[in-house]
């Protein structure tokens, strides 16, 4: 069943490559790129150099999943930072760089709790195996991110292949444009504005909460000294607030992302009544449903951010119909603008590298 599965998204990704390679086209030329080396991304670039590059790619996210079930959501997040500082360059996963103070991306503060760096070593250490200094890193976290969001019940989309990998890190402008999950909608919008993005293709991006955990350390600034006023975050619900105090003392724990009914039990007692409500309402037997946006609707979003987008009409709006369905409408349109994030700003044909190791650039090997 599995296997068919894949083969009709394989068949739906051929049909709509073509429209796929024109967003390409218009996403790649990306302020301050040199575009007279570039060629345009396309589907199956690695078919004549490595042609068995998906099916790798597919077998070793089928076992990182088997393991540790919240690596689609830490590559999701891994693949938003690298693809939102100069494009999908593949520039996080640099553990040096050649600036000359030395600092890089993954160091910078939003990306401090960045994680799945090692399934992204696995993988290009079984490539490399198979086909040797071929694959860029920026391909391989742009494949592995796609194949997690399905194995996570997204919908599958196809993936233009033929990145390559930046030979710089770009510390401070991690520091500055990372949406804060303290940002109001003003500023979360501008930022999405700035990488092309709608205010609907915004909340369809945001929407990728709907996975993983959210540290403590993101939420607990809302508890007690929201703004600096010493008081909690006044948009919060009275008993909710009491249930994330309970679960985000003053300690590194960590909540369990409560988008999704299961991990929503386990807040308290008095938790129980609103998570049956959601799953009175919701699909079941997926992560990747809409949850986040009934949580929103309901003034319970987790991060400050995320409960902006009730606080602007537009973006509202889209909230709401995004929460209306079974999340039917969200994962399409998630799916779209995953295309859209996937293909900002690009390395192509002579610029960068194909690194052989993808946390240090090939001169310091």
């Amino acid at each position: 069943m599995v296997n068919k599965n894949w083969a009709l998204m394989a068949v739906f990704s051929f049909l709509v490559a073509s429209i796929v390679t024109t967003m390409a086209a218009q996403t790649e030329s990306a302020p301050g790129n040199a575009s007279q080396f570039r060629t345009p991304l396309r589907y199956d670039y690695y078919e004549e150099k490595c042609g068995n590059v998906d099916n790798i790619v597919r077998r070793m996210m089928l076992r990182i999943v088997q393991l540790q079930h919240n690596a689609p959501a830490k590559l999701l997040r891994l693949l938003f930072h690298d693809c939102f500082i100069r494009g999908c360059d593949a520039s996080v996963l640099l553990a040096d760089s050649n600036n000359e103070n030395g600092t890089v991306e993954r160091d910078a503060i939003p990306n401090r709790t960045l994680k799945g760096f090692d399934f992204i070593d696995m993988i290009k250490d079984e490539i490399e195996e198979a086909c040797p200094g071929v694959v860029s890193c920026s391909d391989i976290l742009v494949l592995a991110t796609r194949d997690g969001i399905v194995l996570a019940g997204g919908l599958y989309y196809p993936v233009l292949t033929g990145r390559r990998d930046s030979k710089e890190s770009f510390f401070d402008e991690a520091m500055a444009e990372i949406p804060r999950p303290n940002g109001n909608i003003s500023e979360t919008l501008r930022l999405f504005s700035l990488r092309g993005f709608d205010e609907r293709e915004t909340v369809a991006l945001l929407g990728g909460h709907n996975i993983g955990k959210i540290g403590c350390e993101f939420i607990r600034p809302r508890l007690s000294n929201f703004m600096g006023t010493g008081l909690p975050d006044p948009t919060i619900p009275s008993d909710f607030l009491e249930e994330l105090m309970q679960k985000c003392p003053d300690d590194n724990s960590t909540i369990n992302n409560m988008f999704n009914e299961h991990t929503a039990r386990g807040l308290s007692e008095s938790a129980i009544s609103y998570s049956q409500g959601l799953s009175a309402l919701s699909s079941v037997g997926t992560s990747f449903d809409n949850h986040y946006y009934k949580t929103l609707t309901r003034g319970r979003g987790l991060l400050f951010a995320d409960q902006q987008l009730m606080a602007n009409e537009k973006t509202a709006a889209v909230v709401m119909d995004y929460a209306l369905d079974e999340g039917a409408i969200f994962r399409t349109e998630f799916a779209h603008a995953m295309v859209k994030l996937s293909n900002i700003g690009v390395l192509t044909g002579f610029q960068g590298e194909v690194r052989h190791s993808c946390s240090h650039l090939n001169s310091d090997q």
